[in-house]
Formats: structure tokens, C-alpha cells, sequence
């Protein structure tokens, strides 16, 4: 292999792109057998990567993304944060189930300490079934991973020949290739069908080097709830998250945030006692805004980010402060 072609690192975590399912028909029950490829085989199905970028790989762990949550997360972090920072390492490609690959992306989105391209993938169909996305998004994630342009760009999600910042992907279909969508703001750029990598934009708000977030010698992250309203929700739920003493609490409100009127009062109410309590939407685009009630309610808001990137930031903001106007500045922030 040449030496000029850059070095990428291929962390394996499990998930759907290395499901191993019954026969080629099937799309569904392969997670339930939990059988999976290592990242080793799962890269000796795309040899043409090896023409693109010299390519070392390790498996993390092997699971579906639904058991993936911060005890992963800090792992995850502090290994690429180990490869970046101290090994001759040119970009970290990262498999991953898609369940909950846009939490364990913005997390590392907030916490790798370097300009190098970090790029999580998945796929929605088994590499063991018909028309599988296995394959090409791997392919593509190293595509995207080796290439200069992606430098200085944070974390970025790459699947169905589209690139997204961690910041703004979310899941929007159960089934679909093409579930990854970054609301009304757009995806970045292509990994195309003519082997161009092409960006179009660029983030700006502030990540990886440029956060305030050192996680690199925590064992666990603030616990942080998410409480959902609907039509004829009360306080049951945000009373649990209360009596829990949970360190946070985003509650999750119609339109623009806001709840019916018991969930309110009791939401209120945590926020008074010094529990920091987000206010997010449940719609998929859009802001949480200040307003002088929210203020003297004594609520933050998310502005744009979804629940359940509004809790990431929340826990990591808490292993910084509880004050209040210091984590809202992180919410018009990052």
C-alpha cells in the first residue's frame, strides 16, 4: 500500500450493518438473533476501500444501538480521542446501529478534541439481504473520512450517498434508506456516484475542538430525563423524574414547547427547586424561543436541537455548571 494515501481507523460498535440475518428476505428478524459480522469481515466485503485509504479497524463492542447509551458513549469518545490525538491517524470512521446513531454522534460531535474528519455510518437493511446499503454507506463513510475536505467539519453522518452534521441528523423512518434527514436545514454534501466527495456547506456552530466539554476522565455522565407531552398529559411523569433527582429534565412540548397546563405548573415547579429543565418541541424543525413567561417560569430552551440532542448537551453541560444563564449560552452555542 502507498504511503500517501491517508490512514483511517474503523471502529466497529454492531448494528444493523453488521446484522447477520436468516436468509436474503429478511429485513427484520436479524436483530433479534444477534448474530453479527466483525468489522473485519464486514470490510473484506468492500476491498475497493483499500484503494482510497490505508485501512486498520478494531470491534469496540457488538451490539444492537438500542444498548448503546453514555457508559458506550465515554468509551467511544476517549478511544478516538486516543487515535487522533496520539496515534498517526488521518480520520476514524465509526459502524453503528441507526436506532441511536445521531445521540452517539452528537455526543462525540461535543466531546473529540480534534479537526480530523470522525464519521459515523449504518445502514437500514442487513448485508446479508437484497439490496443492502451495508456495503456502499461503509465504503462511503471512508470515502468521506479520507478526503481533506472534511477536516474542521465535527462529526458527520454518512448514509445514502448524503453527508450530515451530528448537530442537525435525526431518524425519520423505520425502514427506509433514506431515514437520515437533517431538518429544514439540509444535509452538507455528497459521497457521489462519480467518487467525488462534494461539500456544499459547512457547520457553524462551535464542536469537537472548539467546545468546553473535557469528558476524558469521567465514568458517567449526569442523568438527564425526557418527558414527553400529549393531549391530556399531567404531571405524573415529570413528578417521577422529581422524586427520581434526576440532574435534568427536558420536557418535550407541542409547536413552539409549549405543555399543557398541570405538566407546566410541575414543571415549574422542578425548575424552582433547582433541577434545570429544558423546554424542546416535539416537531421535527423549528425553535424553542425565550419568552418573558419562560424566563420568570425559570425553563431553558433548546432552540433547535431535537429532545434527544437537547439532552446530550444538557448532561455535558452539567459536568460544567448549573448555572442557569451559562447553560443556556451552551443552547445558542453548540
Amino acid at each position: 500500500m502507498s504511503d500517501s494515501k491517508p490512514r483511517i481507523h474503523v471502529i466497529g460498535t454492531g448494528g444493523t450493518i453488521a446484522g447477520i440475518g436468516p436468509n436474503r428476505l429478511d429485513y427484520t428478524q436479524y436483530a433479534e438473533l444477534g448474530k453479527k459480522l466483525s468489522i473485519e469481515q464486514s470490510l473484506e466485503r468492500i476491498p475497493e476501500a483499500n484503494d482510497i485509504a490505508n485501512i486498520e479497524c478494531e470491534d469496540l463492542i457488538s451490539v444492537g444501538s438500542p444498548a448503546i447509551g453514555p457508559t458506550e458513549w465515554l468509551n467511544l469518545g476517549r478511544r478516538i480521542n486516543t487515535l487522533l490525538n496520539t496515534a498517526d491517524i488521518d480520520g476514524v470512521v465509526v459502524t453503528h446501529g441507526t436506532a441511536t446513531l445521531e445521540e452517539t454522534a452528537y455526543f462525540l460531535h461535543l466531546t473529540v478534541k480534534s479537526r480530523k474528519p470522525v464519521v459515523i455510518t449504518g445502514a437500514m437493511r442487513p448485508p446479508t439481504a437484497f439490496g443492502t446499503d451495508a456495503d456502499l454507506n461503509l465504503m462511503d463513510a471512508i470515502r468521506v473520512a479520507a478526503t481533506p475536505d472534511a477536516i474542521n467539519n465535527g462529526v458527520l453522518t454518512v448514509l445514502n450517498n448524503e453527508i450530515h452534521s451530528a448537530r442537525d441528523v435525526y431518524k425519520a423512518n423505520t425502514l427506509r434508506v433514506e431515514t437520515f434527514r437533517a431538518n429544514e436545514m439540509g444535509f452538507l454534501g455528497y459521497p457521489d456516484s462519480d467518487g467525488e466527495v462534494l461539500f456544499y456547506r459547512a457547520p457553524t456552530r462551535k464542536h469537537t475542538f472548539s467546545t468546553d466539554f473535557d469528558v476524558e476522565d469521567l465514568t458517567e455522565l449526569p442523568r438527564v430525563d425526557i418527558v414527553y407531552a400529549y393531549a391530556g398529559s399531567d404531571s405524573l411523569l415529570v413528578e417521577a423524574v422529581r422524586k427520581n433527582r434526576s440532574d435534568g429534565m427536558v420536557l418535550t412540548g407541542f409547536g413552539s414547547g409549549t405543555l399543557p397546563p398541570t405538566m407546566l405548573e410541575t414543571g415549574a415547579e422542578a425548575a424552582q427547586e433547582g433541577i434545570p429543565v429544558v423546554l424542546a418541541s416535539r416537531s421535527t424543525a423549528g425553535r424553542t424561543v425565550i419568552t418573558p413567561r419562560i424566563t420568570k417560569l425559570g425553563f431553558l430552551v433548546a432552540d433547535n436541537l431535537h429532545p434527544q440532542k437537547a439532552r446530550i448537551l444538557l448532561m455535558l453541560g452539567l459536568t460544567i455548571t448549573k448555572d442557569h444563564d451559562i447553560l443556556q449560552q451552551m443552547f445558542m452555542t453548540y
